[in-house]
């Protein structure tokens, strides 16, 4: 017998609450009974049909503040019922991986009608954020009490509401017990170990677990760079021009680890059934905005934006800006060698050992001057990209990260390339390497982690006194936990930290032949890197939806051009280096066309590869 979403209790007084929702202060009580009304209405009706309580009764509200915070939740017929119509990929019994369906339900391993655990906490949550955003309006043309929201049919509720200001924020809550085993299994004990990538995955979803499961495998794949660059720069240390076998190995190892990685995150994305899960129809993003129309592709109505309106913001705004702001960053630049010229002199002059200190103090600065340059550049590039107005989530991202990548890579990148091609002194690269890099990771440790982790400490201190000073004669656990996660900072995604990594690779890919140390001091920053982020990500955020991923989506390909720009850069040092002009002292040219050849070799057989890959994969499809 077929069983409907009709047959669905949506009443149940007491439930395991997995999302919050917080209304604004003053929200009108007829928008709350609405709201109220088509999250639990069945879906023949429009609603979710999901389950919904206030998080504290009348009693309870005259007793403690009045949060406006809702608990939802879904029963476990629901939730099944509900990973169907995601499309959640799961293992059968004949170990392949197939798209969840409710009739089918007992050839699925690990399935059995009284066991709870067969979705992931995670999963759970995503359906329910699913079933949120899916609630559209029908026949009504504004938000009951808030005649200025427009309503169109087929409008996401959820989206309109964020919108208006109506909702403040909708988030999971975290599950205290899972939580504690999955630190333990994680960062609490400091020892060397592989992280528990699937448990990540089963509390996070499979986007955080990709990014520690990326970050782990990066952090190992360093180590043979830091093992050969340990001795390379002990016995080397004065003779700064003999670089050449280490930047040979650099070419090879920079194409190496991330054709390994992509085998390594297709194995892992097929084992959670993401790699073979349909996608989604892309809804467009709740800042999009234009004259309502017809969409011609769906037939729903929704806002439409021309195409050469966002062109044109692009090429004649956004465009200008970036190159205004390279050429600023460039600016910068050249200040930071007058200062090093300064220092330089200074030394000179006077040979006393504090001068000889003074001499890296300009390489500091210049480090802190790009750290913060980045900040704010991001923050101009996420306005801009707003302000294009594109329709889709990842057109907006694409944007984003090009905008970013762009800017971060000559900010960062820029003064190093000058000192070794225009410059052409190996000694001072290696001390502004040195000093960029480990300024860098210091200064991304103390922001990104340890500064929110006191705050947030600092703030659960206060709940807790509050909590404890009041005389309400009920169990505040669940009113506290909801109170502080409220309060917690949004966890806004793996941007930051994927951009930290890609800056990384690209200090040790291109010029860690000159400092071979690189690798050395990026394993040991990416060693508390992991416990820093695990941390942050259980203590510091709210914990984020899971979003299903079958890979590293468009960070795989910054870090494959930055791998072709390592090849390029590696080869031209090779070609400026004393012992290879020795092999050819009277003919530059013979030298130049050896260097481009090799160059160009290695680009084509990475190019080959990655044909023969693509005709696998269609011949497979």
């Amino acid at each position: 017998m077929k069983v409907t979403l009709s047959a669905l209790d949506t009443f149940e007084s007491s439930f395991t609450p997995l999302v919050v929702i917080e209304l604004v202060q003053d929200v009108k009580e007829e928008t709350k009974e609405w709201l109220k009304n088509r999250i639990i209405a069945k879906k023949k009706d429009g609603g979710a049909q999901l389950l919904f309580r206030p998080l504290l009764n009348k009693y309870e509200k005259e007793t403690l503040e009045n949060q406006n915070l809702y608990l939802v939740g879904a029963s476990r017929l629901r939730l099944l019922l509900g990973a169907e119509a995601v499309g959640l990929v799961k293992e059968c019994n004949d170990n392949t991986m197939r798209a969840f369906t409710y009739g089918t339900r007992h050839n699925f391993k690990g399935f059995d009608d009284d066991n709870d655990d067969f979705l992931t906490m995670a999963e759970c949550q995503f359906i329910i954020k699913h079933e949120l955003e899916n609630l559209r309006a029908r026949d009504e043309k504004m938000i009951p009490g808030y005649p200025q929201a427009k309503l169109y049919p087929g409008k996401s509720l959820l989206r309109r509401l964020l919108t208006s200001g109506i909702i403040i924020q909708v988030f999971p809550l975290h599950d205290n017990e899972a939580l504690k085993k999955l630190e333990d299994s994680w960062y609490t004990r400091f020892t060397l170990k592989y992280q528990p990538v699937d448990s990540i995955r089963g509390y996070f979803g499979e986007t955080i677990a990709l990014y520690f499961g990326f970050l782990e495998y990066f952090t190992f794949a360093l180590i043979p760079m830091a093992v050969i660059g340990l001795p390379y720069y002990m016995f080397v240390w004065e003779d700064y021009d003999k670089y050449v076998i280490f930047a040979s190995f650099n070419l090879i190892w920079s194409t190496v680890i991330l054709e390994v990685w992509k085998r390594g995150c297709a194995n892992m994305t097929y084992r959670w059934g993401t790699l073979v899960m349909k996608r989604q129809f892309e809804e467009p993003r709740p800042g999009f905005h234009g004259v309502l129309g017809i969409n011609s592709v769906t037939g729903r109505e929704e806002p439409l934006y021309p195409s050469y309106k966002r062109q044109l913001r692009i090429y004649l705004v956004s465009l200008p800006f970036v190159c205004l702001c390279l050429y600023f960053s460039l600016y910068v630049m050249m200040i930071y060698f007058d200062m090093e010229a300064w220092a330089l002199e200074l030394h000179e002059d006077s040979g006393s050992e504090w001068t000889s200190v003074l001499l890296y103090v300009p390489s500091i600065i210049y480090a802190i001057v790009i750290e913060i340059m980045n900040r704010l550049y991001r923050y101009a590039a996420e306005f801009l990209t707003s302000w294009e107005n594109h329709r889709l989530e990842s057109a907006y991202q694409n944007h984003l990260v090009l905008k970013v990548l762009v800017f971060n890579f000559l900010n960062c990148f820029a003064s190093l390339f000058y000192i070794a091609f225009v410059l052409r002194d190996m000694k001072l690269l290696r001390q502004s390497l040195a000093t960029l890099l480990i300024t860098s990771q210091i200064l991304n440790q103390i922001v990104e982690s340890l500064l929110p982790y006191w705050l947030q400490r600092k703030h659960h201190v206060q709940v807790k006194r509050k909590v404890q000073a009041l005389k309400a004669d009920i169990d505040a656990t669940l009113y506290e936990q909801v109170v502080l996660e409220k309060e917690m900072g949004t966890y806004l995604g793996t941007f930051d930290d994927y951009l930290e990594l890609f800056l990384q690779f690209g200090y040790v890919s291109l010029f860690s032949c000159v400092y071979p140390l690189a690798a050395a001091f990026a394993v040991l920053n990416n060693f508390t890197e992991v416990n820093s982020d695990a941390l942050k990500m259980c203590r510091v955020f709210k914990r984020p939806f899971s979003e299903p991923s079958a890979s590293i989506g468009v960070w795989q390909l910054a870090f494959e051009t930055m791998s072709v720009i390592s090849v390029v850069t590696n080869c031209a040092l090779i070609g400026m280096s004393p012992q290879v002009n020795a092999l050819f002292p009277e003919s530059k040219v013979d030298l130049i066309l050896i260097v481009v050849a090799a160059e160009q070799m290695k680009l084509v057989a990475e190019n080959l590869k990655e044909e023969l890959r693509e005709g696998e994969k269609e011949k497979a499809a």
